[in-house]
């Protein structure tokens, strides 16, 4: 949507000025499909989002993409409201540390609720 174009743009923007970051890029979906639909589904959310940051000039190295399908949701999925919040990507950003680097490549913890 334009108003999502509008809110990553802005992300990219800041997050060129904070190099030593890695994000990640967590796509998720709501119940309604088959588990393995989902798993892509959710995967090629968060690969178009890494696609939009790179375009705006993030480098594409610093942008890690999962996509964890309808495991984590935000809401029921018994209602319209609440698969709408579970469809959604979630942007991690972590701060590289000297020494300990590793741990900016890891992918972030649950984040459902």
């Amino acid at each position: 949507t334009p108003t999502a174009q509008a809110t990553f743009r802005k992300i990219a923007e800041v997050l060129k000025d904070y190099d030593k970051t890695v994000i990640h890029v967590v796509g998720h979906t709501d119940s309604v499909g088959s588990d393995s639909y989902n798993q892509g589904l959710s995967q090629r959310r968060a690969n178009t989002v890494q696609s939009f940051m790179t375009q705006n000039g993030v480098l594409y190295d610093r942008v890690r993409t999962e996509g964890r399908g309808e495991r984590e949701p935000l809401a029921s999925n018994e209602t319209d409201a609440g698969r709408a919040q579970n469809r959604r990507v979630d942007i991690v950003i972590k701060a590289v540390v000297e020494g300990q680097e590793q741990q900016a490549y890891t992918p972030p913890p649950y984040l459902g609720s």
